[in-house]
């Protein structure tokens, strides 16, 4: 159902002399914040800017909202279009950025998402970039990305950072099925600092629909360790609280 079912007589009148030309253009994109963890490391995955307006500058993927899109569809297309994965990967808003000068242009407010996805091959760079690449994070504090994207990426940096305390989300980075020490690696990259492994297992296996057990084990040099698939909840409780950074 459109606004249209809603419009009265008065409406229509009003709308047949409405010119939007009257007031400022503003477009609108989406610029995705996708992070997963590649050998040891937290990544983000950046694009090096084909085109002007800051050609060559590293910078969040993303793109203009379609005239028939909603703003979460014009963010699953551009995740698909620079991952390949078109369902499962965790897509949430992050926020919306929309300081005037940000893009030369015109005026843009750009709707911020966070993408947390398991391990990747390599991305290929659409049509508009020169380069794509999974960058560690620690390599980019203090980075100077293109537009306003270095303050996008560290907003959703920390979000995954906290979010990792009271949902189960850390299990997005993993491929099933996975161990309680793969989870415990997945949190120590994510937050930087190192975990007590008997703790963190106790801590996970209390807190209830976190991971459920496949009954399957996987040899390790140091005997067997048992697998595990993602849980069902939405909020650990109690929550995993995340230590200061050392």
């Amino acid at each position: 159902m459109t606004v249209d079912n809603y419009l009265t007589d008065e409406d229509r009148g009003f709308l047949a002399t409405y010119d939007p030309r009257a007031f400022p253009p503003v477009a609108v994109t989406v610029d995705l914040v996708v992070l997963t963890v590649r050998e040891g490391e937290l990544c983000a995955l950046l694009i090096r800017r084909g085109e002007p307006p800051q050609r060559g500058r590293w910078a969040l993927p993303g793109g203009f909202v379609g005239p028939g899109e909603t703003l979460d569809e014009a963010a699953a297309r551009e995740l698909a279009e620079e991952t390949g994965i078109r369902a499962g990967a965790h897509l949430e808003q992050l926020a919306t950025f929309g300081d005037p000068g940000r893009d030369p242009r015109m005026r843009v407010v750009s709707v911020a998402y966070l993408a947390l996805v398991p391990d990747l091959p390599t991305p290929i760079a659409g049509t508009d970039a020169s380069e794509a690449r999974y960058r560690p994070v620690s390599d980019l504090d203090g980075a100077v990305l293109a537009f306003d994207h270095d303050r996008i990426l560290a907003e959703g940096v920390e979000r995954a950072r906290a979010k990792l305390e009271y949902t189960g989300l850390a299990t997005t980075f993993l491929d099933e099925p996975f161990t309680v020490g793969d989870l415990r690696r997945v949190y120590e990259t994510v937050w930087g600092v190192p975990l007590h492994p008997a703790n963190f297992r106790r801590k996970v296996l209390s807190t209830p629909g976190f991971v459920e057990p496949t009954g399957e084990k996987l040899a390790t040099g140091r005997g067997w360790a048992e697998l595990y698939r993602r849980g069902t909840t939405a909020h650990l409780h109690p929550a995993i609280p995340r230590p200061p950074a050392a």
